[in-house]
């Protein structure tokens, strides 16, 4: 597909995330004005909020943009998404007749600031990159067993905490747990000392389910996908983990790019998920190609320094797509909601400098990461910002996510009743 020119000029130039063929929903506020939903677009936001007040816009009988969060939009369902995509691009498209209509409606990206684009349901994190998987169970046990026996028949997964999702430019403070260090015979209640991030992508889901759904159908209820960062308390989870899975590990916090990328504005980048070693079961069987070729890339920032990109890889590396996650997330007869977010699991690629944790990158921490200076890191410092970036490449344009930012801060002070 070409690049859809738009009247909009910022979106016409070949780096932008937000041309006119992307269209993504966030929300934003000026000013200290309450928060409400736009949609990006070069340089610019569309206040269709704004819009739909003044009665140029309008997606059902009952207003849907007067809240500052999409959910409302997302209830209104597939052909509901497609025919608000419709109307924008035809107030944006260059030639527009309504152009001056819609121009007041602009506001400047820079200056606004962005929150949390859609209120979380539920959150469910997945382990269904198969480079990392396969990196993780060679350290932790050998590489003959590295995979454990269900991971090709199964998308293993676990379900988080929708509470501390959070958007991009949010602090992340480190967290404290229990860890139990090398040696000892108890354990400790303190800081994490190997505090890692995992790049991940995240999908929307916009429609509610209850009972079984197919593939086929799994993939049309999602509204949309964001970069979505897992930060992970290795420490913490070394001890926690058995028997039953990370908990504490995960729970600090979730950052995910303000941006949702509709799926819409991925389908021309649609891939084919990997030839499987064994068949999945019919149940998880798909329909056709349901990954998207996301260029990512991973940068790390020390206090007051440049950044540095550590790892570079590709959302098309995944072994499970995120409809085949939901499909199997419903399976067991588990409701789905408006809202809730599924986590792709770390993506890696098969080559060092591809991997999407320190973790992996610094295999345990006994090669540390070369980045800008002299510095070097195995897992996070405070005062380091993680930065993730991912966009589909088309011709003479991209669409893109914007980033999925966060600054690591220190821990919080154990109290004396706590030691």
């Amino acid at each position: 597909m070409p690049l859809m020119r738009s009247w909009v000029e910022s979106a016409n130039t070949p780096t932008t995330d937000f041309p006119l063929n992307n269209l993504p929903c966030g929300v934003f506020s000026r000013d200290g004005d309450d928060p409400r939903c736009g949609v990006a677009i070069g340089d610019m936001i569309l206040d269709v909020a704004a819009m739909e007040e003044s009665g140029l816009l309008r997606l059902a009988d009952e207003p849907v943009l007067d809240v500052p969060f999409w959910n409302e939009v997302m209830e209104l369902g597939p052909q509901a998404w497609a025919r608000m995509r419709i109307l924008l691009l035809g107030f944006l498209t260059e030639g527009s007749e309504v152009k001056s209509q819609v121009e007041p409606f602009l506001v400047p990206q820079h200056g606004s600031k962005m929150h949390m684009p859609f209120l979380v349901s539920e959150y469910t994190d997945f382990y269904a990159g198969r480079h990392h998987a396969f990196n993780v169970g060679s350290m932790f046990r050998d590489p003959d067993n590295a995979l454990p026996p269900n991971w090709l028949h199964i998308p293993i997964g676990y379900n988080g905490r929708a509470s501390s999702v959070v958007v991009s430019g949010t602090h992340v403070r480190r967290p404290l747990g229990q860890l139990k260090p090398p040696g000892s015979d108890a354990p400790v209640f303190g800081a994490s000392q190997r505090f890692d991030f995992e790049l991940e992508m995240g999908a929307v889901v916009g429609t509610a389910s209850d009972g079984m759904i197919s593939v086929a159908q799994a993939d049309d209820m999602i509204f949309g996908y964001v970069i979505l960062n897992d930060w992970s308390a290795r420490d913490i989870q070394a001890w926690e983990y058995v028997p039953l899975g990370p908990f504490q590990a995960k729970a600090t916090a979730t950052t995910i790019s303000p941006w949702i990328v509709m799926r819409a504005a991925l389908d021309p980048f649609r891939t084919t998920t990997p030839e499987r070693e064994v068949p999945l079961l019919p149940y998880l069987r798909e329909p056709g190609p349901l990954l998207y070729d996301i260029a990512l890339e991973v940068a790390l920032a020390p206090e007051g320094k440049t950044e540095t990109v550590i790892a570079r890889t590709s959302y098309a590396e995944m072994y499970y797509s995120a409809p085949q996650q939901l499909a199997h997330h419903a399976s067991s007869g588990c409701p789905m909601n408006v809202g809730d977010l599924l986590g792709s699991g770390t993506i890696s690629g098969p080559s060092k400098d591809s991997r999407g944790s320190l973790l992996e990158l610094s295999w345990g921490g006994k090669e540390p990461v070369s980045i800008a200076g002299e510095d070097t890191r195995s897992f996070i410092a405070d005062g380091d910002t993680i930065i993730m970036r991912g966009h589909c490449q088309g011709d003479g344009y991209r669409v893109g996510f914007g980033e999925c930012r966060g600054k690591v801060i220190a821990a919080q002070a154990v109290p004396d009743w706590a030691r």
